[in-house]
């Protein structure tokens, strides 16, 4: 029996179990630049078609630009069908949208509710989920108690971050969602940044996922990581309730650190160099020849030093001082070497701590206090 599509709003499409799949129409271009967490790519005008029927829209008339529309949205269905639905059985529920839930989704889903299938329609489209993800993250932050770990470039924040969530906490990773160590030298080599909007969409999910019962760990950040802009609410809560802790990292530590991170290919001499180069105008440009002459004699620990003394350690003063009032109050945490074991022991310290203020045993660890 045919069945019509049912038109949900963006809360009950969220909700957890409600459909089988989400299957965006959109065209691949619009789904790189962002979609709903899970969303399969079914676009029922690619890349090139949706610009054809656009530009026939402008330069001929509406009428000429749906027929061809029509005729490449039924051959692109067509395909679809053939390709996709062999396994799905009657009872898959599919969510289907586009921009606005317009003629897009509601031509894939019409088809597949005629086909049989428990099809609907996302009311308002992608533009709706937009909607929902900027509103929340102005509300979803001050839900949560973050515990945020500042340090000096090169303490192992990020380590430390890492080996907190192995050991059971709770953690935001705001540079691995923005797939960025958050330096002029951060980019990660063969790994571009998300688009801003899918940056949001990232944030947004991983905060809806954490339990407000928990602190939540993360990094101090600026107000950018890279190219990306923090959620500004989600940056307020850090800096103003937020309970810093201070890593303080011994200086050799930190520069084994970071050529660890960044001797994988970062370091590339030239390469570094033309990042050097958009220091100029704040070190000005004999400093900044000077770095380069290390990096082109690939003097990794000397140029690790120079910036961390010359650049990086003058800014996060200033930073710090300027974001965490309580920093010079707050518990220091003292590294020595930075490896993955006193990282691990730290990590394990503060989780059980965690839980002790909880008044919580862990059931890997019987002998922590409640």
């Amino acid at each position: 029996m045919a069945r019509s599509p049912q038109s949900v709003d963006i809360e009950d499409a969220l909700a957890p179990g409600a459909f089988d799949a989400l299957i965006d129409a959109r065209s691949p271009a619009e789904f790189a630049e962002d979609h709903l967490p899970g969303a399969l790519n079914w676009p029922v005008l690619d890349d090139a078609e949706r610009v054809r029927v656009g530009t026939l829209y402008a330069q001929d008339s509406p009428l000429a630009a749906r027929k061809l529309g029509a005729a490449l949205v039924c051959r692109n269905i067509a395909i679809h069908l053939e390709t996709q639905l062999a396994d799905k059985p009657r009872e898959w529920r599919p969510l289907v949208y586009c921009w606005r839930g317009g003629q897009r989704s509601g031509s894939l889903a019409l088809v597949l509710s005629q086909v049989g299938f428990r099809s609907a329609q996302l009311r308002g489209g992608y533009k709706a989920f937009r909607a929902h993800v900027r509103a929340s993250l102005e509300t979803l932050p001050a839900s949560l108690r973050f515990v945020v770990l500042c340090g000096r470039t090169g303490s192992g924040k990020t380590r430390l971050l890492h080996a907190l969530r192995a050991a059971g906490a709770q953690v935001l990773d705001l540079e691995g969602l923005a797939q960025h160590r958050g330096s002029v030298l951060g980019a990660l080599p063969g790994l571009p940044q998300p688009a801003q909007r899918h940056f949001d969409s990232r944030v947004w999910k991983a905060l809806r996922e954490l339990d407000p019962a928990r602190p939540v760990f993360v990094e101090s950040e600026s107000a950018r990581i890279g190219r990306l802009a923090v959620p500004p609410a989600l940056l307020r809560r850090m800096h103003t309730d937020g309970k810093p802790l201070h890593l303080v990292t011994a200086d050799r530590a930190r520069v084994a650190l970071l050529e660890a991170d960044y001797v994988d290919g970062t370091l590339a001499p030239e390469a570094l160099c033309a990042l050097l180069g958009g220091l100029r105008a704040l070190r000005g440009g004999a400093r900044v020849e000077r770095w380069q002459a290390l990096a082109r004699a690939r003097q990794w620990a000397p140029l690790i030093t120079a910036l961390l003394q010359e650049h990086y350690d003058p800014l996060y003063e200033r930073s710090m001082r300027r974001s965490y009032a309580g920093l010079a109050q707050a518990p220091q945490l003292h590294v020595a070497r930075g490896d993955a074991a006193e990282l691990a022991a730290l990590a394990a310290a503060l989780h059980a701590q965690e839980q002790a203020e909880a008044g919580t045993k862990s059931p890997d660890c019987p002998d922590c206090p409640a």
